[in-house]
């Protein structure tokens, strides 16, 4: 028994060691891997010591790929935590933001503040996308509730998620046809996902709503271990079910509100990133796989930027389509293996 603990033990600690060392990797081949390429060596003297103030190098690098990358790693985590706690929910392996209709809500939402808002008011604070964002989260969130009072199937659920998020992604289609042609551009740019935009203003908004997210989330890690096991049994351990399912969904909602206001609809990294999660650590225990769902989810995304950033350079892809050509293949695999081992 204490081999088999010690063994668990050091596998976790293995696993969190290689992502924190993938992690530093995809910051290093970030910084320097560019239209520009920059030394390494030239990197981290701009980095470390704020070498060569006002030259090109410097501008590129403190300018554009620090905020842009801490905010794919930031974000990219947030949404796979979002993932993993909308999976626990639903206590269903494809359940995430995407699949859900919550992107899909947050995108209506914020398409009618840019079209209708923004077009007749000019420029907005930065929290007011988040709050719209949030908001339109919320409302699908609500319906798919609202839903599970008349059924307890966790599956007519999620196709009840799916067909709301076609029915936003249908009004914000309708909202485009009184659209002007510079406010369809932007709306269109946004709904593709990019981290292109980041800045360091809006980093301090997405670590202070991440990092209170996350903070809950671990909190909340014992409850969902208990949940886990039935809702019979969690409510023996005392748990208020009601209360602990309303968290887990602000919770989920805020960080995939948040993502969606600063880069745009993601796929797949919700649904992808905490399977492999689980998969390097063999657990499902949340104390142990919301960190390593995070730090996976910050990698993940810093790879798919770079190839986002420099595959077809100067030409720039989409985050959302590089995520769906990694991470559909992932879940394809899970539910094949999945088909197996109840055969």
């Amino acid at each position: 028994m204490k081999k088999a603990k010690l063994a668990t033990i050091i596998r976790y600690q293995f696993v969190i060691i290689g992502l924190l060392i993938s992690f530093a990797l995809s910051i290093v081949m970030n910084v320097n891997t560019g239209t520009v390429d920059i030394p390494p060596l030239d990197a981290f003297k701009i980095i470390l010591s704020n070498a060569e103030v006002g030259s090109m190098e410097h501008n590129i690098i403190w300018k554009i790929r620090l905020p842009r990358l801490l905010t794919a790693a930031i974000l990219g985590g947030a949404l796979s935590v979002s993932g993993f706690l909308l999976q626990t929910f639903f206590r269903n392996p494809i359940a995430g933001p995407f699949v859900l209709g919550i992107s899909s809500g947050a995108k209506m939402v914020v398409g009618f503040v840019i079209i209708f808002v923004v077009g007749a008011y000019g420029t907005l604070p930065p929290y007011l996308l988040v709050l719209a964002a949030f908001a339109g989260s919320m409302l699908i969130m609500g319906f798919v509730l609202i839903f599970s009072r008349y059924t307890k199937s966790m599956p007519m659920l999620l196709v009840v998620g799916i067909m709301v998020g076609y029915i936003c992604s249908a009004i914000t289609n309708f909202f485009i046809t009184f659209a002007k042609d510079n406010d369809i551009a932007n709306l269109t740019s946004w709904s593709m996902g990019s981290f292109s935009g980041a800045a360091w203003g809006n980093l301090g908004i997405i670590c202070i709503i991440v990092g209170i997210s996350l903070l809950f989330s671990i909190l909340l890690s014992k409850p969902m271990n208990a949940y886990r096991l039935g809702e019979g049994y969690a409510k023996s351990m005392g748990i208020n079910i009601k209360l602990f399912r309303a968290a887990l969904i602000v919770i989920s909602s805020v960080l995939s509100a948040c993502v969606t206001a600063f880069a745009g609809p993601i796929s797949f990294v919700g649904i992808a990133v905490p399977q492999i999660a689980k998969l390097l650590m063999k657990s499902g225990k949340p104390i142990v796989i919301i960190p390593t769902c995070f730090l996976c989810g910050a990698v993940f995304c810093l790879f798919c930027d770079l190839i986002a950033r420099t595959a077809f350079a100067p030409t720039e892809l989409a985050i959302g389509t590089v995520t769906s050509l990694f991470g559909a293949p992932v879940v394809i695999a899970m539910m094949i293996s999945r088909k197996r081992e109840r055969s």
